[in-house]
């Protein structure tokens, strides 16, 4: 099953496919309006594809997770959480994101690091491989089925041990490790939008981000919603709200990166 377009580039490469392939059969529309929209389509559509090449490749183990979660029907799941999230195959970061957070990682000689939103667990997997073998990574994950699903995954791979997974509400969790003093190097938020600033207050105000460590915010373009005019769904409303929130944050410095549906890195000022 092919992926349904829900990053602003892969979007906009949908919406330019649909218009030339309306304008292409018009004689009436002149030729250079039809040559600079099939630019304007390539340019969008083989930017990702061609980002993906130059990246250094994924591990096996995580080609064989990412191949998992596409043949799976997600259809048939919701989470079994307080969210009753549909859950999606297009919620895997994916090749490119993968490998970022796994740079980013190993860039920041992380020891501990902290997931907010596991999913079926590519993020963790790829950024559990630039840990040490001492290193540990905490997933929590609100869905049941998606955390064993993952678990399944981790244990093909050398470094799945590394790997904590905590079931539950996100906060709570979050909250327990307070209690337990816990520090993290780097933490990744990728679970529900409406809990981003909770999740990032709490990990600022405690002892939860170490003194020198660093946030990566998944989806904070959301679609493109935060910036374009129309109604926003929830989630949208959630990211834009977010986003200002870390603009007007006093306390952080951030840069928002256009890769697949946004990542912010945030760390303290």
């Amino acid at each position: 099953m092919i992926p349904r377009p829900v990053t602003p580039l892969s979007i906009l490469a949908s919406k330019l496919d649909y218009l030339r392939k309306q304008i292409e059969p018009l004689a009436s529309i002149d030729s250079d309006l039809k040559s600079e929209l099939n630019q304007a389509y390539e340019l969008a559509s083989k930017l990702d594809p061609y980002i993906s090449r130059c990246t250094s490749p994924e591990s096996a183990a995580l080609a064989a997770l990412e191949v998992r979660t596409q043949a799976e029907n997600w259809n048939q799941h919701s989470s079994d959480g307080e969210t009753q999230l549909q859950l999606e195959q297009e919620m895997l970061s994916g090749h490119v994101e993968g490998q970022l957070l796994k740079f980013l990682v190993s860039a920041t000689k992380s020891k501990r690091v902290l997931e907010i939103g596991m999913f079926t667990g590519y993020s963790a997997l790829a950024m559990a491989e630039a840990l040490p073998d001492d290193g540990v990574l905490v997933a929590c994950e609100i869905d049941g089925f998606a955390a064993k699903f993952a678990g399944e995954s981790f244990k093909e791979s050398p470094h799945g041990s590394k790997i904590s997974v905590r079931v539950g509400a996100a906060l709570t969790t979050l909250k327990q490790l307070v209690d337990k003093n816990e520090s993290f190097d780097f933490i990744f938020i990728d679970a529900d939008k409406a809990g981003y600033i909770d999740y990032l207050n709490l990990a600022i105000d405690s002892c939860l981000l170490a003194l020198d460590g660093l946030v990566c915010v998944d989806n904070t373009l959301m679609q493109g919603q935060p910036y374009m005019h129309g109604v926003a769904t929830a989630n949208g409303e959630a990211i834009a709200a977010f986003n200002q929130a870390v603009v007007d944050d006093p306390r952080v410095e951030q840069v928002l990166i256009p890769l697949r549906d946004g990542l912010t890195l945030i760390r303290r000022v």
